[in-house]
């Protein structure tokens, strides 16, 4: 497992920094896919960077709730490197992205139904065989709901869950985004969500715009700094399950790395506040 300390995304502006100051981060974490070549640069760096610090790889196109068999390519890919990295957490989100040939650059919802908790069972069981690991399962980001849903999400994420064994990775910043989007109340909702099987924590910026109707519209960028919204949400979290490796991700607007430094440093101590200790 990951230390509960934070984290950071590795990002290629940052490598040579990393390697030379070797700054005290309780671990990185890298999105798979652009890491599904057989060498170059990327490879280069994060090899050496590995060496001195717990990784966490995380999937954004394994669709697993796509209407379609799994992509084995993209599995035997990522057995790939896994294999060749051993991250202590391997994540994929709770989404869809591809339709017959199609592949969308995006995460979309799904319906929550029998027939689609039946579907993301039964690919999350493959993966985590052709893997041989457990696989975390991140709860979605979300701008709009289908009306043929029969469950909640939250039942939808406790029940696959159970079903699969697999963890939760909370993301915590999708929560709240999510809930303002839809009216909900972030905290209910993230104490409706199987907890005690929270493995790992996001935090995130988003950006606010507004509906046709005026009202707020928030968008899980990846591009801001955490809002204070979100780190009022993760002290609750924390609150209720202890210390939990958290990650603080940035995908835009990449600032410099001490920027992005002092934000880990910051949950840090949320996390220590909360009962961790720096290790």
């Amino acid at each position: 497992m990951l230390p509960s300390r934070a984290g950071l995304g590795l990002k290629p502006e940052h490598f040579r920094n990393i390697l030379e100051s070797g700054p005290d981060i309780g671990f990185f974490e890298v999105h798979a896919e652009n890491y599904m070549v057989s060498g170059g640069p990327m490879h280069h760096y994060l090899g050496k960077i590995r060496e001195h610090y717990p990784l966490s790889l995380h999937g954004v196109g394994l669709s697993i709730g796509a209407d379609a068999p799994l992509d084995k390519t993209h599995l035997d890919a990522l057995a790939v490197l896994i294999d060749r990295y051993a991250p202590q957490v391997f994540s994929e989100h709770l989404a869809w992205s591809s339709h017959g040939d199609f592949f969308l650059n995006d995460l979309l919802p799904l319906p929550y139904t029998a027939t689609t908790l039946n579907r993301v069972c039964d690919h999350i069981d493959q993966v985590q065989t052709h893997l041989g690991c457990r696989m975390l399962l991140e709860n979605p980001a979300t701008y709009l709901e289908f009306s043929t849903s029969t469950l909640s999400e939250t039942d939808f994420i406790s029940e696959v869950i159970r079903r699969t064994g697999c963890g939760l990775l909370l993301d915590v910043n999708n929560a709240y985004v999510s809930c303002i989007n839809h009216h909900r109340e972030p905290g209910a909702y993230i104490r409706a969500l199987p907890l005690d099987r929270a493995e790992q924590i996001h935090l995130g910026g988003f950006a606010s715009q507004a509906d046709a109707n005026g009202d707020p519209l928030l968008i899980d960028s990846h591009s801001a700094p955490v809002a204070q919204d979100v780190w009022a949400l993760y002290t609750e979290v924390l609150e209720q399950i202890g210390p939990t490796a958290t990650l603080i991700e940035r995908d835009n607007d990449i600032p410099p790395f001490d920027v992005l430094l002092a934000e880990v440093n910051l949950a840090d101590s949320y996390l220590v506040e909360a009962g961790g200790q720096r290790e």
